[in-house]
């Protein structure tokens, strides 16, 4: 089938002698502990070398290891890209590319004669079908599904997070050419590019997870990859239960909110879970209800039938075709939506998405950077305020007031963990403030011995907020009412 493959055939004259890529080099004297007959010296003499010289020794073993088996690694690559026909491999299915390319790695390593371990042979094999057919270093990472950020700085430094710890990872790339030749291919998928002359750039994987690339010369030490994963189950409310990150009666709360059509502003910190809490509260949209999302880089995994769903665009070279989410947001009110939900809301589109839930589009979400409900309020006067609209400040508050129904604060904690901490309610003007109440709050009590946060969800006691009305319009107020009481009642019994 591959045609070309024989080409390397006659080279095998000037392939360069047998080797061991990836032997681990002879140590050094100074790294070799003293013979058993030698003469006992000084205490001084026989202290253990300091810890930072020894993992300098180390670090130049790695080194040289690592350069031996990318050697290897570029001429095999080189050698497999010119006895392949990549037309042909890319019409094949994933599972026949991957095996026809290591039939030919394997040959090409017996006519050069590598010298190396079935092991060894076996992850330079892996390794070089990850390059041709995915994210080559990223592969391993990307297939597990517990991590939730990858966070790579230059070439030779990644970062994984594990539930809510960062911790390094023993991945490399072969130089920042290598890295950049993987972020190309991560925004060519969405048709975007990243170079030098545009060096920032906002992609996504094909199963949602968020990618930023930020190349050189903005990034002094080599090109930062930061992938958001997704993970491949989407969770629900009562996975969110079972994690702890909110209450049974908490939850209920938020389904209602979600059957009712209350307009639902998620707030929270980088990290905290806003984007997961927004598709599991989308879960509980009517099928028949024309949903239209808009974001920056498509995310949300909506299970309705009649979603539309919108991204924006970048400017090309010349600094034309920009498309911003104020205009996404704008079009969206002449596609006759029933909700809008805004993936995250950073600038002026904050006063259309108000317009949209103040004009008939009830049910409409959207999440925003804020460490708690009343700076969520701020930021979304702010927003409107530099966005140019030249309102006074009791006007812009009026029109919060009239828009968002509730805020939900979620909040990634000292530890690692992630939860919701306030459910509040928007309840009018005094003045020129803002009134609001809050239903569901956590409190932090302490911490185990492994420095694990301990807390609980409780409810303030208020039985009949104000979205009881539209509760009981949904026919939701008996479910509604009946956890808020079970709240009010194991709080209570906690506090006795």
């Amino acid at each position: 089938m591959f045609g070309k493959r024989t080409s390397f055939g006659g080279n095998t004259q000037s392939a360069p002698p047998p080797s061991r890529p990836v032997e681990e080099p002879r140590p050094t004297p100074q790294a070799e502990a003293p013979a058993p007959e030698a003469r006992p010296a000084p205490a001084q003499q026989q202290a253990k070398p300091p810890r930072e010289e020894v993992m300098d020794i180390h670090a130049t073993e790695s080194a040289a290891r690592d350069k031996n088996y990318f050697q290897t690694k570029s001429s095999i690559f080189n050698a497999l890209i010119d006895s392949i026909d990549l037309s042909q491999l890319a019409a094949m299915d994933q599972i026949s590319a991957r095996e026809e390319i290591r039939d030919i790695v394997a040959e090409i390593i017996a006519l050069k004669n590598f010298v190396m371990s079935i092991a060894e042979q076996e992850d330079l094999l892996e390794d070089i079908c990850n390059d041709v057919l995915g994210y080559g270093p990223l592969e391993p990472l990307l297939a597990r599904d517990d991590i939730a950020d990858i966070m790579v700085n230059g070439a030779h430094r990644c970062y994984i997070e594990v539930g809510g710890k960062v911790k390094l990872t023993n991945v490399r790339f072969r130089d920042d050419a290598h890295l950049m030749n993987v972020c190309q291919r991560i925004v060519s998928q969405v048709g975007r590019r990243v170079d030098e002359s545009s060096p920032i750039c906002d992609a996504r994987l094909p199963d949602g997870s968020r990618v930023n690339v930020i190349a050189p010369p903005l990034s002094i030490d080599g090109p930062a990859l930061t992938i958001r994963k997704f993970k491949k189950d989407k969770l629900t409310l009562n996975q969110l239960m079972k994690f702890g990150s909110i209450s049974p009666e908490g939850a209920e709360v938020l389904r209602v909110l979600g059957r009712i059509r209350a307009n639902v502003l998620i707030s929270g910190g980088t990290g905290s879970g806003k984007t997961t809490l927004l598709n599991c509260l989308t879960a509980f949209i009517e099928k028949d209800e024309r949903v239209i999302t808009c974001e920056d880089s498509a995310e949300l995994q909506l299970q309705q039938p009649h979603v539309v769903r919108l991204e924006t665009r970048p400017p090309n070279l010349e600094g034309e075709g920009e498309i911003t989410m104020r205009e996404l947001v704008r079009n969206c009110l002449r596609m006759r939506p029933e909700r809008i939900i805004v993936g995250e809301v950073r600038g002026s589109e904050a006063f259309d998405l108000l317009q949209a839930m103040n004009t008939g589009h009830d049910g409409s979400m959207g999440t925003l950077h804020a460490n708690s409900p009343r700076e969520a309020l701020s930021r979304l006067e702010s927003m409107i305020t530099m966005g140019g609209f030249a309102l006074p400040s009791r006007t812009i508050r009026e029109m919060i007031v009239s828009s968002i129904d509730v805020i939900v604060q979620a909040a990634r904690l000292r530890d690692g963990s992630r939860r919701i901490t306030h459910i509040s309610e928007v309840l009018g003007m005094e003045g020129d403030v803002i009134v609001t109440q809050d239903v569901f709050l956590y409190d932090i009590l302490g911490e185990d011995a492994a420095g694990n946060l301990l807390g609980r969800h409780r409810s303030t006691g208020i039985t009949k907020p104000n979205f009881t009305e539209k509760a009981r319009y949904f026919n939701e107020e008996a479910a509604l009412v009946d956890a808020l009481e079970r709240a009010n009642v194991e709080h209570m019994d906690m506090m006795r």
